[in-house]
Protein backbone atom coordinates (compact mmCIF):
# COMPACT_ATOMS: atom_id res chain seq x y z
CA UNK A 1 0.00 0.00 0.00
CA UNK A 2 1.46 3.42 -1.12
CA UNK A 3 2.13 5.97 1.76
CA UNK A 4 -0.31 8.88 1.72
CA UNK A 5 0.78 12.73 2.77
CA UNK A 6 -0.67 16.26 3.19
CA UNK A 7 -1.45 19.25 4.72
CA UNK A 8 -5.10 19.84 5.74
CA UNK A 9 -6.55 23.47 6.54
CA UNK A 10 -9.97 23.51 8.82
CA UNK A 11 -11.66 26.92 8.21
CA UNK A 12 -15.26 27.85 8.97
CA UNK A 13 -17.01 31.06 10.97
CA UNK A 14 -15.88 30.91 14.66
CA UNK A 15 -17.29 29.12 17.48
CA UNK A 16 -18.55 25.95 15.22
CA UNK A 17 -16.54 23.67 16.13
CA UNK A 18 -12.70 23.16 14.57
CA UNK A 19 -10.82 22.77 17.32
CA UNK A 20 -13.12 20.01 18.68
CA UNK A 21 -12.87 18.32 15.56
CA UNK A 22 -9.08 18.34 15.61
CA UNK A 23 -8.93 17.48 19.08
CA UNK A 24 -11.17 14.22 18.69
CA UNK A 25 -8.94 13.51 15.61
CA UNK A 26 -5.75 13.72 16.97
CA UNK A 27 -7.20 11.97 20.39
CA UNK A 28 -5.23 14.68 22.37
CA UNK A 29 -6.13 18.03 23.69
CA UNK A 30 -3.92 20.19 21.18
CA UNK A 31 -6.39 22.88 20.27
CA UNK A 32 -8.24 24.71 23.04
CA UNK A 33 -11.56 24.54 23.20
CA UNK A 34 -14.53 27.51 23.99
CA UNK A 35 -17.82 28.02 23.74
CA UNK A 36 -16.79 31.82 23.02
CA UNK A 37 -16.14 32.64 19.30
CA UNK A 38 -12.48 33.81 17.99
CA UNK A 39 -10.91 30.88 20.64
CA UNK A 40 -7.87 30.10 18.56
CA UNK A 41 -5.38 32.37 17.43
CA UNK A 42 -3.23 30.69 16.23
CA UNK A 43 -2.84 27.92 13.64
CA UNK A 44 -2.12 25.12 15.41
CA UNK A 45 -0.54 22.01 13.65
CA UNK A 46 -1.46 18.50 14.49
CA UNK A 47 -0.30 15.87 13.16
CA UNK A 48 -2.40 12.21 12.42
CA UNK A 49 0.05 9.28 11.81
CA UNK A 50 -1.28 5.62 10.61
CA UNK A 51 0.14 3.00 8.32
CA UNK A 52 -0.53 4.05 5.30
CA UNK A 53 -0.72 8.21 5.99
CA UNK A 54 0.61 10.88 7.72
CA UNK A 55 -2.43 13.92 7.52
CA UNK A 56 -0.77 17.75 8.96
CA UNK A 57 -3.67 19.51 10.14
CA UNK A 58 -3.85 23.27 10.48
CA UNK A 59 -6.53 24.26 13.30
CA UNK A 60 -6.93 28.42 12.11
CA UNK A 61 -8.35 31.34 14.04
CA UNK A 62 -12.71 31.66 12.35
CA UNK A 63 -13.14 33.70 9.95
CA UNK A 64 -14.38 37.06 10.69
CA UNK A 65 -14.86 40.60 9.58
CA UNK A 66 -11.38 42.04 12.13
CA UNK A 67 -11.83 45.18 14.69
CA UNK A 68 -8.28 45.14 15.69
CA UNK A 69 -4.52 44.36 14.96
CA UNK A 70 -5.28 40.83 16.34
CA UNK A 71 -7.87 40.25 14.23
CA UNK A 72 -6.90 41.43 10.74
CA UNK A 73 -3.58 38.71 12.42
CA UNK A 74 -6.37 36.24 13.03
CA UNK A 75 -7.71 36.59 9.57
CA UNK A 76 -4.84 36.50 7.48
CA UNK A 77 -3.41 34.09 9.21
CA UNK A 78 -6.76 31.60 8.31
CA UNK A 79 -6.49 33.34 4.47
CA UNK A 80 -3.52 32.35 3.90
CA UNK A 81 -3.58 28.44 4.36
CA UNK A 82 -6.10 28.34 1.73
CA UNK A 83 -3.76 27.99 -1.13
CA UNK A 84 -0.89 25.97 0.84
CA UNK A 85 -2.53 22.77 1.91
CA UNK A 86 -3.83 19.37 -0.14
CA UNK A 87 -7.34 19.68 1.05
CA UNK A 88 -9.63 22.39 2.48
CA UNK A 89 -12.41 21.15 5.34
CA UNK A 90 -15.16 23.89 6.02
CA UNK A 91 -17.11 23.41 9.06
CA UNK A 92 -20.47 24.56 9.24
CA UNK A 93 -22.69 23.39 12.44
CA UNK A 94 -26.07 22.12 12.05
CA UNK A 95 -27.90 25.71 11.73
CA UNK A 96 -26.56 26.06 8.25
CA UNK A 97 -27.62 29.84 8.86
CA UNK A 98 -25.91 31.67 5.87
CA UNK A 99 -25.41 35.14 7.29
CA UNK A 100 -22.58 37.39 5.72
CA UNK A 101 -19.73 35.79 7.15
CA UNK A 102 -20.69 32.13 5.26
CA UNK A 103 -20.91 34.20 2.23
CA UNK A 104 -17.98 35.73 2.94
CA UNK A 105 -16.19 31.98 3.07
CA UNK A 106 -18.03 30.46 0.15
CA UNK A 107 -17.24 33.39 -2.29
CA UNK A 108 -13.64 32.91 -1.10
CA UNK A 109 -13.26 29.34 -1.85
CA UNK A 110 -14.42 29.26 -5.36
CA UNK A 111 -11.72 30.90 -6.33
CA UNK A 112 -9.10 27.91 -4.84
CA UNK A 113 -8.34 25.03 -6.53
CA UNK A 114 -7.83 23.10 -3.42
CA UNK A 115 -10.36 20.10 -2.94
CA UNK A 116 -12.82 21.57 -0.30
CA UNK A 117 -15.18 19.16 2.30
CA UNK A 118 -17.80 21.37 3.66
CA UNK A 119 -17.86 19.43 7.30
CA UNK A 120 -21.51 19.59 8.75
CA UNK A 121 -20.98 19.35 12.30
CA UNK A 122 -23.36 18.63 15.31
CA UNK A 123 -25.86 16.50 12.99
CA UNK A 124 -26.98 14.88 16.60
CA UNK A 125 -28.72 17.70 16.70
CA UNK A 126 -30.80 17.52 13.72
CA UNK A 127 -32.47 14.36 12.04
CA UNK A 128 -32.17 12.95 8.76
CA UNK A 129 -34.45 14.87 6.82
CA UNK A 130 -32.97 18.51 7.65
CA UNK A 131 -29.57 16.93 6.99
CA UNK A 132 -30.88 15.92 3.78
CA UNK A 133 -32.00 19.33 2.60
CA UNK A 134 -28.79 20.80 3.85
CA UNK A 135 -26.99 18.45 1.64
CA UNK A 136 -28.69 19.39 -1.52
CA UNK A 137 -28.49 22.63 -0.67
CA UNK A 138 -25.08 23.03 -0.58
CA UNK A 139 -23.82 20.37 -3.16
CA UNK A 140 -26.47 22.42 -5.97
CA UNK A 141 -23.66 25.38 -5.25
CA UNK A 142 -20.81 23.22 -6.67
CA UNK A 143 -17.62 24.48 -4.91
CA UNK A 144 -17.24 21.02 -2.66
CA UNK A 145 -15.86 17.71 -3.58
CA UNK A 146 -17.71 16.25 -0.91
CA UNK A 147 -20.26 16.43 2.31
CA UNK A 148 -19.86 14.53 5.36
CA UNK A 149 -22.33 15.20 8.47
CA UNK A 150 -20.42 14.73 12.11
CA UNK A 151 -21.02 14.83 15.52
CA UNK A 152 -16.85 16.35 16.88
CA UNK A 153 -18.08 16.18 19.78
CA UNK A 154 -20.02 12.38 20.08
CA UNK A 155 -17.24 11.08 17.42
CA UNK A 156 -19.87 10.27 14.74
CA UNK A 157 -18.45 9.61 11.65
CA UNK A 158 -15.13 11.08 11.66
CA UNK A 159 -13.21 7.94 10.81
CA UNK A 160 -15.52 8.39 7.73
CA UNK A 161 -14.05 11.85 7.36
CA UNK A 162 -10.45 10.84 7.43
CA UNK A 163 -10.86 8.55 4.98
CA UNK A 164 -12.03 10.77 2.91
CA UNK A 165 -9.64 13.54 3.04
CA UNK A 166 -6.88 10.57 2.58
CA UNK A 167 -8.39 9.98 -0.73
CA UNK A 168 -7.79 13.53 -1.98
CA UNK A 169 -3.70 13.13 -0.15
CA UNK A 170 -0.93 13.20 -2.84
CA UNK A 171 1.47 10.10 -2.46
CA UNK A 172 4.13 11.84 0.07
CA UNK A 173 7.08 11.05 2.32
CA UNK A 174 6.10 10.76 6.38
CA UNK A 175 7.09 14.43 7.44
CA UNK A 176 7.23 13.75 11.24
CA UNK A 177 7.76 10.93 13.47
CA UNK A 178 4.82 8.62 14.05
CA UNK A 179 4.56 9.37 17.89
CA UNK A 180 4.26 13.02 17.12
CA UNK A 181 1.05 15.06 17.65
CA UNK A 182 2.02 18.55 17.04
CA UNK A 183 4.57 21.12 16.27
CA UNK A 184 3.75 22.86 18.98
CA UNK A 185 6.38 23.60 22.15
CA UNK A 186 5.17 23.02 25.37
CA UNK A 187 4.96 26.48 26.37
CA UNK A 188 2.77 27.60 23.90
CA UNK A 189 0.22 24.72 24.61
CA UNK A 190 0.72 25.68 28.38
CA UNK A 191 0.12 29.29 27.81
CA UNK A 192 -3.40 27.98 25.95
CA UNK A 193 -4.80 25.94 28.57
CA UNK A 194 -4.34 28.74 30.67
CA UNK A 195 -6.22 31.42 28.32
CA UNK A 196 -8.63 28.53 27.69
CA UNK A 197 -9.36 28.25 31.57
CA UNK A 198 -9.52 32.11 31.66
CA UNK A 199 -12.51 32.12 28.37
CA UNK A 200 -14.38 29.69 30.87
CA UNK A 201 -14.09 31.46 34.03
CA UNK A 202 -14.42 35.20 32.81
CA UNK A 203 -17.58 34.29 30.84
CA UNK A 204 -18.72 37.21 29.23
CA UNK A 205 -16.83 39.80 31.07
CA UNK A 206 -13.75 39.92 28.98
CA UNK A 207 -13.83 37.63 26.45
CA UNK A 208 -10.84 38.29 24.68
CA UNK A 209 -8.56 41.10 25.80
CA UNK A 210 -6.93 38.56 27.74
CA UNK A 211 -3.24 37.30 26.23
CA UNK A 212 -1.22 34.57 28.22
CA UNK A 213 2.80 34.44 28.16
CA UNK A 214 4.99 31.79 29.99
CA UNK A 215 7.58 33.75 31.28
CA UNK A 216 8.96 30.53 33.17
CA UNK A 217 8.84 26.82 33.18
CA UNK A 218 11.14 24.20 34.01
CA UNK A 219 11.45 20.97 35.77
CA UNK A 220 13.16 20.79 39.25
CA UNK A 221 16.84 19.00 39.50
CA UNK A 222 15.62 15.04 40.93
CA UNK A 223 11.97 15.82 41.52
CA UNK A 224 9.05 15.52 39.30
CA UNK A 225 7.52 18.67 39.45
CA UNK A 226 7.88 21.50 36.90
CA UNK A 227 7.50 25.10 37.99
CA UNK A 228 5.94 27.32 35.50
CA UNK A 229 5.64 30.92 36.10
CA UNK A 230 2.95 32.97 33.48
CA UNK A 231 1.55 36.39 32.93
CA UNK A 232 -1.73 37.39 31.90
CA UNK A 233 -1.97 40.00 30.35
CA UNK A 234 -5.22 42.50 30.07
CA UNK A 235 -5.98 46.10 28.69
CA UNK A 236 -7.88 47.44 31.94
CA UNK A 237 -7.55 48.13 35.64
CA UNK A 238 -10.86 46.77 36.24
CA UNK A 239 -10.11 43.87 34.11
CA UNK A 240 -7.55 42.88 36.40
CA UNK A 241 -9.86 42.99 39.26
CA UNK A 242 -12.57 40.95 37.51
CA UNK A 243 -9.86 38.46 36.93
CA UNK A 244 -8.26 38.00 40.19
CA UNK A 245 -12.17 38.28 41.48
CA UNK A 246 -12.85 38.98 45.56
CA UNK A 247 -10.33 37.49 47.53
CA UNK A 248 -8.49 36.18 44.33
CA UNK A 249 -10.85 33.01 44.05
CA UNK A 250 -11.82 33.67 40.26
CA UNK A 251 -7.58 33.62 39.47
CA UNK A 252 -7.41 30.15 42.00
CA UNK A 253 -9.88 28.63 40.29
CA UNK A 254 -8.71 29.48 36.68
CA UNK A 255 -4.93 28.06 38.66
CA UNK A 256 -6.48 24.61 39.89
CA UNK A 257 -8.24 23.78 36.36
CA UNK A 258 -5.37 24.97 34.41
CA UNK A 259 -2.91 22.76 36.35
CA UNK A 260 -5.28 19.65 36.54
CA UNK A 261 -4.77 20.18 32.70
CA UNK A 262 -1.14 20.92 32.07
CA UNK A 263 -0.32 18.25 34.77
CA UNK A 264 -2.11 15.43 32.17
CA UNK A 265 -0.35 16.87 29.48
CA UNK A 266 3.26 16.80 30.74
CA UNK A 267 2.35 13.52 32.73
CA UNK A 268 4.36 15.35 35.86
CA UNK A 269 3.24 17.22 39.26
CA UNK A 270 3.16 20.75 38.22
CA UNK A 271 3.60 24.20 40.34
CA UNK A 272 1.83 26.99 38.50
CA UNK A 273 2.32 30.84 39.87
CA UNK A 274 0.19 32.71 37.79
CA UNK A 275 0.09 37.02 37.59
CA UNK A 276 -2.01 39.45 35.70
CA UNK A 277 -0.67 42.56 34.16
CA UNK A 278 -2.19 45.40 32.61
CA UNK A 279 -1.10 46.46 28.93
CA UNK A 280 -3.51 48.64 27.53
CA UNK A 281 -4.63 48.55 24.08
CA UNK A 282 -2.25 45.39 23.72
CA UNK A 283 -4.41 43.90 20.54
CA UNK A 284 -3.55 47.37 18.85
CA UNK A 285 -0.03 47.18 19.53
CA UNK A 286 1.92 44.82 16.65
CA UNK A 287 5.16 45.02 18.56
CA UNK A 288 3.30 43.35 21.41
CA UNK A 289 1.42 41.04 19.76
CA UNK A 290 4.95 40.07 17.81
CA UNK A 291 6.34 39.34 21.09
CA UNK A 292 3.22 37.48 22.00
CA UNK A 293 3.70 35.45 18.72
CA UNK A 294 1.10 36.71 16.50
CA UNK A 295 3.44 37.76 13.72
CA UNK A 296 1.13 39.95 11.05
Amino acid sequence: MKFKSGYVTIIGRPNVGKSTLMNQIIGEKIAIMSDKPQTTRNKIQSIYTRQNCQIIFLDTPGLHKPKNKLGEFMVKSAQQTLNEVDVILFVMDETADMGPGDTYILEMLKTVKTPVILVINKIDKIGPEAFEKMYHLFDEKGIFKDIIGISALQDKNIQKLIDKVVSYLPEGPQYFPGDMITDQPERVIVSEIIREKLLHYLQDEIPHGVAVEVAFMKKRENQDIVDINATIYCEKKSHKGIIIGKGGRKLKGVGKSAREDIERLLGSKVFLELWVKIKEDWREQESTLSNLGYRL
